[in-house]
């Protein structure tokens, strides 16, 4: 015989009300028997009758499990209360950054030359002191990046120069000079028009052409 499903709802009947409770609640303490013992776990039942007569089970002291059930609950009670208080405290916390960044996202505009209209002389002038100092900041690092940058190409020449010098020394040839040593000059000696200079000048057929034409000229006669 299969049982049909049971409905949850209050039973009228009041002896099939007080029968079912003396069942259920066996069973309910069997339960909680069985929880304490299998699991190794705390466990505390309190049962009231529709009579008011009490039924209970503890597997240890009633006592002492109810203490701490309401340590724990106040615990939780406090510890809720302080969530609650942290995100207070957030949500404060949260709206205040919303205006700092309003009030930033303004200056930047103002900074960039947007929405001067509503800006009064003071605040003009106050704007123009902020981008002088902002530029002379600007020059002032650009400058100094600038001079690291050529301390370091001097390092960095010292370093290929002695290198240099290195490699000439193992090959055995002399180190260039570089650009910076002096050169050797030299004198430039005007000629004077008192010097006397010895040439040879000929001017007609080389001696070979001669010769070759006069025994032409034989030749034909």
């Amino acid at each position: 015989m299969v049982r049909g499903k049971t409905q949850m709802k209050r039973i009228e009947n009041a002896t099939s009300r007080q029968v079912t409770f003396s069942k259920r609640r066996n069973g309910l303490l069997k339960k909680a028997f069985e929880l304490s013992v299998l699991c190794d776990a705390e466990v505390a039942l309190i049962i009231f009758s529709p009579r008011g007569k009490l039924y209970e089970f503890s597997s240890s002291c009633m006592q002492d499990t109810i203490e701490r059930y309401q340590r724990h609950t106040k615990e939780a009670q406090t510890d809720k209360g302080s969530v609650e208080e942290n995100m207070q405290h957030l949500k404060h916390e949260a709206a205040d950054m919303l205006k700092k960044i309003e009030l930033l996202e303004i200056s930047k505009r103002k900074l960039l030359g947007e929405n001067l209209e509503s800006c009064s002389l003071d605040e003009l002038q106050e704007i123009e002191s902020q981008l002088e100092r902002s530029v002379s900041n600007v020059r002032a690092r650009k400058n100094q990046v600038f001079k690291d940058q050529i301390e370091q190409l001097k390092q960095k020449e010292k370093i290929l120069t002695a290198e240099n010098a290195m490699l000439s020394e193992k090959c055995g040839e002399k180190p260039r000079k570089g650009s910076n040593e002096p050169r050797e000059t030299r004198p430039y000696i005007e000629s004077s028009p008192d010097s006397e200079v010895e040439t040879e000048l000929f001017i007609g057929l080389p001696p070979e052409r001669r010769i070759m034409n006069a025994q032409a000229l034989l030749k034909l006669n």
